[in-house]
């Protein structure tokens, strides 16, 4: 009986001091929605990038909750000097265990400050290509050509070599036929040429070429390189292999390919 007295007298006790710490926490909650929400129409309207709208907000809102959590503490009496103590080692501790998570976020940073890449760029990085998803604040994900998610960690990302196949805006379709050693270069080259030059997706200028590469084993090989939008890479790569073969075989131009000879042994 004698405990439950005690009890009763320390909460009277504490009692407002309870009840205006939880006020707080109540009231302050709801005003760190009402600035997150606000400071991200703010970046909206300023135009600032999508994925650093979010990283930012993000940021004010689990700032905003440390510095309410440190008032809430303080209202119930508890000495703030030894909890900024205790919450430092711990820090140490958990950064010293999450020393991945936190290369992670720091690469995530560096992306979002310098901005290698953007969401719905073609990049090629740590053996993977894909168009980028979304860009978080651990990891970045990318769409696969053959629409695979790919989940990259931002250390790794922003620490090795990225090819951006976006930036510029056009690429160049690298592609090698050979024909035979009876075929006439100049002929080649033009039956080539007149391909790249009749398809609608193969830009001007750049001006498409076709030379010469090298004189093979079996094969005269010939560097065709067209230019095009990003966007239709893959069309004038295909298209092109393709209306090649065709007005190859239309010229009466040899493709050469390798032949089986079969010799019989007379008995």
């Amino acid at each position: 009986m004698e405990y439950i007295e005690k009890l009763w007298t320390l909460i009277l006790n504490f009692s407002p001091q309870i009840l205006t710490a939880l006020a707080i926490l109540i009231i302050g909650l709801f005003l760190i929605r009402i600035v997150t929400k606000l400071s991200r129409k703010m970046m909206k309207k300023s135009g600032v990038d999508v994925t650093l709208q979010k990283f930012l907000s993000n940021l004010v809102g689990w700032t905003l909750k440390i510095l309410l959590f440190v008032v809430v503490i303080s209202k119930l009496g508890i000495e703030t000097t030894s909890f900024a103590a205790i919450l430092a080692a711990a820090g140490l501790a958990i950064g010293l265990a999450l020393q991945g998570s936190l290369a992670n976020f720091a690469g995530g940073v560096l992306i979002m400050i310098f901005k290698p890449i953007k969401i719905g760029d073609l990049i090629e990085a740590q053996g993977e290509i894909g168009v980028v998803k979304e860009i978080e604040i651990f990891t970045t994900k990318l769409t696969g050509l053959s629409n695979k998610e790919i989940i990259i960690p931002n250390g790794s990302l922003s620490n090795g070599n990225i090819v951006n196949y976006t930036t510029e805006g056009t690429r160049r379709v690298d592609l090698v036929f050979g024909v035979g050693y009876d075929s006439d270069i100049k002929k080649t080259k033009e039956v080539l040429l007149n391909v790249l030059t009749s398809h609608p997706m193969v830009l001007q200028d750049p001006a498409p070429t076709v030379n010469v590469s090298e004189l093979a084993d079996s094969s005269i090989n010939f560097a065709v390189r067209p230019w095009c939008n990003t966007d239709d890479y893959w069309t004038v790569f295909f298209d092109v292999t393709e209306n090649t073969k065709e007005a190859l075989d239309a010229a009466g131009i040899e493709i050469p390919y390798p032949h089986q000879v079969e010799i019989r042994k007379e008995g």
